[in-house]
């Protein structure tokens, strides 16, 4: 019955081509694809096509010959060619999943080969198994068949080799004869490959943790043994009950690129219980428990009852600013807007840069004062002015306030470069007090709709933590902003960096620079600056080191050089949520008058927090360069974790009350090693919100 299913599986694929007749051809067909077919074959010339029918008759000729370059390079055990085509081309490309005239797919053939290393790169490209071995005994009989198949053509090729005369005929057939000879010794490897096979062992290191208030997560290793066949698949089961009858559910998991599986819509506060089992060839191989044996799902908020602390705040303020808008409308200082007649509405509509003198224009040189500088680069291009110059306008020549006031509110009105026209208008009604401060903070709106005017762009990015200064009086504010897409800017034109910061001409002396000459210097590290501000933590719990150090005007939080945007911090696990057992035995050890861990009972989720935290807090020590017996003074943050859009969650660790922040003139005797820096504190506040 099986022989005839094959026969029947072979006469549906006659259509397709067979494949090369010996293993020199097969080794010829695939290494010419990096010649004659390893081209596009849209590059074609259009004209030396009939037309669609001949493009698209090629395009299946060429997928063809790379699917038959696949079949091939597996039975040939070329890893090398295997993951090259795997890169180059599509699964559905290679027809990765088509058996082919024998009824057999690639990942059959590296499984039955125990060739482990293509199978494993197969799997993790979407490989599947034959849908036709339903059993053992069809994968055997299906073995069986192939082998008598290529014996009884070895053995007629050979009767006619040895009868016949020796002339051309006899030639291919000698050529014949040693392809079937090689198959039959392919087919036989197969086959023993396959009755030498046992099930897998079961997963090594299956961990279970609490996802969320109605999720767990079960982790695990491959089987230890190599022995066995290739494992393509696992299957998680789960139960409330250790026994597991009944089976409340099961999942099979065969994309093995992450071997992790989050099972959702628990109910909370009941335990589950987990275990994982591995697939070959030969069958499912026995099952794996979890460590710990069950999990209950929950959260840390769970222990009292606490709400996140951010919820609806963003939807407070949205209102409130809008509110704050409502009643600005019917200010004075909107009273003439709404008198101008429909043309002056039409050129106020029409550009942010007819808002301005026509004479205004970025500067060529510094005066003392403060002014605004924007920094738009994209990839090792940077915007100047026609004049090569980075585009700077003046805020103030007559500057004499708080800078670091006037800095700091700078840095929030970043946060709002669409609504610089209102707020101009809504501090133009406080003018007339003459504050100075009130006329510096308008004077910065006026600039910054000056510089979105001439570049014909709103959003001009984040600002650099700290100003540039020189020793003649004049103050940089820095914007930066990386451009990603083929964007048009007014007034500007790109050029390479490693250019502008050659060609420039300094106008200053090297031991007193001006500040637009220190900025150039600088300039790749504050581009470096930008760039590590904005990558983001993968998932997962870390534990954050919190350290302060306070200055006249401001207080500064030290940072990693590579995230500047979060605090000093090490990987706990991948795991965010903290459970409410684990966070109920953190509060117990927070308690204690001399908090001495003792370590909890073994095979629970807080002995492996437990654990996990040791290896932590000292690669924490050592990151930031304190002894690790001084950590002995230091405590965990109890009061909450620190949660990050759900995915990112923190644990802080606190060095003694006096030392939390170090006061000016105090001594630290533990200072970092190199890679950090600090930053003011509202600074790192607006990159986290970021």
């Amino acid at each position: 019955k099986m022989t005839q299913q094959m026969r029947d599986l072979q006469l549906a694929q006659a259509r397709k081509p067979p494949g090369p007749s010996s293993p020199n051809a097969a080794k010829r067909l695939y290494r010419n694809l990096s010649g004659k077919f390893r081209v596009n074959y849209t590059s074609f010339d259009e004209g030396s096509l009939a037309g669609r029918g001949e493009k698209e008759k090629l395009r299946k000729s060429y997928l063809f010959q790379s699917n038959a370059a696949l079949f091939e390079a597996v039975e040939l055990q070329d890893l090398d060619r295997v993951q090259e085509l795997l890169k180059q081309y599509s699964p559905e490309e290679l027809d990765l999943n088509t058996p082919n005239s024998e009824g057999l797919l690639p990942l059959d053939i590296a499984i039955m080969t125990n060739n482990a290393p293509i199978a494993k790169a197969l799997l993790q490209a979407g490989a599947k198994e034959s849908p036709h071995f339903v059993s053992l005994e069809s994968r055997s009989l299906h073995l069986s068949t192939l082998v008598r198949e290529a014996e009884q053509r070895v053995n007629e090729l050979t009767a006619q080799v040895v009868n016949e005369a020796p002339n051309t005929d006899c030639s291919e057939k000698e050529k014949q004869l040693r392809a079937w000879e090689w198959r039959y010794r392919l087919y036989k490897r197969m086959k023993a490959g396959f009755e030498h096979a046992r099930v897998p062992d079961a997963p090594t290191n299956v961990h279970l943790s609490v996802a969320s208030s109605t999720s767990v997560q079960v982790t695990f290793w491959e089987p230890l043994n190599v022995n066995s066949a290739v494992v393509t698949k696992y299957k998680v089961e789960w139960s409330c009950s250790p026994t597991f009858s009944p089976l409340l559910g099961e999942a099979v998991i065969d994309k093995l690129k992450n071997l992790h599986f989050t099972i959702r819509g628990l109910v909370s506060g009941t335990a589950y219980y987990v275990r994982v089992s591995a697939y070959n060839m030969k069958g499912w191989g026995p099952p794996q428990a979890s460590m710990p044996p069950s999990a209950i799902p929950s959260n840390w908020r769970e222990y009292d009852g606490r709400a996140p602390r951010r919820r609806g705040q963003a939807e407070a303020l949205d209102h409130l600013l809008g509110q704050v808008k409502t009643v600005h409308q019917h200010c004075v200082c909107h009273e003439p807007c709404k008198n101008q007649p429909q043309s002056r509405k039409h050129s106020v509509s029409k550009s942010l840069k007819h808002l301005f003198h026509p004479g205004s224009k970025f500067l060529k040189t510094l005066k003392r004062g403060l002014y605004l500088t924007a920094i738009f680069y994209k990839d090792d291009n940077i915007l100047v002015t026609h004049e090569d110059q980075i585009p700077v306008v003046e805020i103030d020549d007559t500057y004499s306030c708080l800078l670091m006031q006037d800095f700091l509110w700078f840095t929030k009105v970043s946060c709002m470069w669409d609504e610089i026209l209102w707020l101009r208008q809504c501090v133009t009604v406080s003018q007339s007090s003459c504050s100075c401060i009130l006329q510096t903070r308008f004077k910065m709106l006026l600039a910054i709709s000056q510089m979105q005017g001439l570049l014909g762009i709103q959003d001009l990015g984040q600002v650099f933590f700290e100003p540039v200064k020189d020793k003649q009086g004049n103050i940089l504010i820095i914007t930066l902003k990386e451009v990603k897409t083929n964007q048009t800017f007014e007034s500007v034109r790109w050029v390479p960096i490693c250019k502008l910061q050659t060609s420039r001409k300094s106008v200053s002396s090297p031991e007193e620079p001006t500040a637009l000459d220190t900025l150039l210097i600088s300039l790749q590290d504050k581009l470096t600056y930008h760039q590590h501000s904005s990558h983001a933590l993968s998932p997962g719990l870390y534990l954050g080191y919190l350290k302060l150090c306070s200055a006249v005007d401001q207080i500064r939080v030290l940072v990693p050089e590579q995230l500047p945007n979060i605090l000093c911090h090490v990987k706990i696990r991948s795991n965010p949520n903290i459970s409410r057992e684990e966070w109920e035995w953190l509060q117990k050890m927070a308690s204690m008058e001399e908090p001495v861990p003792a370590e909890p009972e073994a095979e629970t989720s807080q002995n492996h927090l437990f654990q996990e935290l040791q290896v932590a807090i000292k690669e924490l020590m050592t990151l930031v360069n304190i002894p690790l017996q001084e950590a002995k003074d230091f405590r965990l943050y109890s009061q909450e974790v620190l949660d990050f859009g759900g995915q990112v969650s923190f644990l802080l660790l606190l060095p003694p009350s006096d030392d939390v922040c170090t006061a000016p003139g105090q001594n630290n005797p533990y200072t970092p090693r190199s890679g950090f820096l600090t930053l003011p504190l509202q600074i790192f506040e607006l990159g986290e919100e970021r």
